[in-house]
């Protein structure tokens, strides 16, 4: 396993300097940042991932003011009120994506965020105090207790409320596997407790946040 700074010099090569490089660099939320979101755009977000799993993002993007229309801008209070009969008009609706199991994910989602809520204060508090030594736990949580969210999903959704996080895409996956800290994609507790063990080292060694992590050694991997 080669340590940060060879990830870190690399990078600079394939931009020309460390100026050129950090400006390439996501920055996540801070934990304050997380904390003044409301529930109702976690909700929003969480749900345009869904719809995005599988389909072209900008047709998803185009609809989505129509599904912020039709699920109330999605405060979690009303759309977990939904029933059955009603996920059944929407799937009539031409102005939103119809995908039956899609949803459908939408009021499970809000119950979740809810029961969330109720025990940290709001959803945003909750994602403010898990510690990113232990992301794949949270990835872990959201999937077991929310709806659609296995898979990328979690931490894609992760990636877009701000949360650090890193993500497991194609080039992150090679270049695990070319350093020896799994042998394929790794979907398994034991997979995904070495990947989460690899990055807290290099978080250690940088004191750069996952994402940035993520990005740098995706860079590695050549085209």
């Amino acid at each position: 396993m080669q340590d940060f700074q060879w990830m870190l010099e690399y990078g600079i090569n394939r931009f020309g300097s460390l100026a050129a490089l950090e400006a390439r660099l996501p920055i996540p939320a801070t934990a304050a940042q997380l904390t003044a979101v409301s529930d109702d755009r976690y909700l929003s977000l969480m749900a345009l991932r869904v719809f995005r799993a599988g389909l072209r993002h900008s047709v998803v993007d185009a609809k989505w003011p129509n599904f912020e229309e039709v699920f109330w801008g999605f405060d979690p209070e009303k759309v977990v009120l939904m029933s059955a009969e009603h996920i059944e008009r929407l799937m009539q609706d031409t102005r939103i994506i119809r995908h039956l199991g899609k949803l459908k994910s939408v009021p499970r989602n809000a119950q979740m965020l809810l029961d969330v809520s109720r025990e940290h204060g709001s959803f945003g508090a909750f994602l403010a105090q898990w510690p990113e030594q232990d992301i794949v736990g949270l990835w872990r949580y959201l999937s077991k207790q929310g709806y659609q969210l296995g898979g990328l999903s979690a931490p894609r959704f992760l990636r877009m409320a701000g949360k650090d996080t890193f993500v497991l895409s194609n080039d992150v996956v090679a270049a695990l596997v070319a350093q020896d800290i799994v042998t394929k994609n790794p979907t398994s507790q034991r997979d995904l407790s070495a990947v989460q063990e690899a990055f807290n080292i290099w978080q250690t060694q940088s004191g750069r946040p996952l994402c940035q992590i993520s990005m740098l050694l995706a860079l590695t991997v050549n085209h």
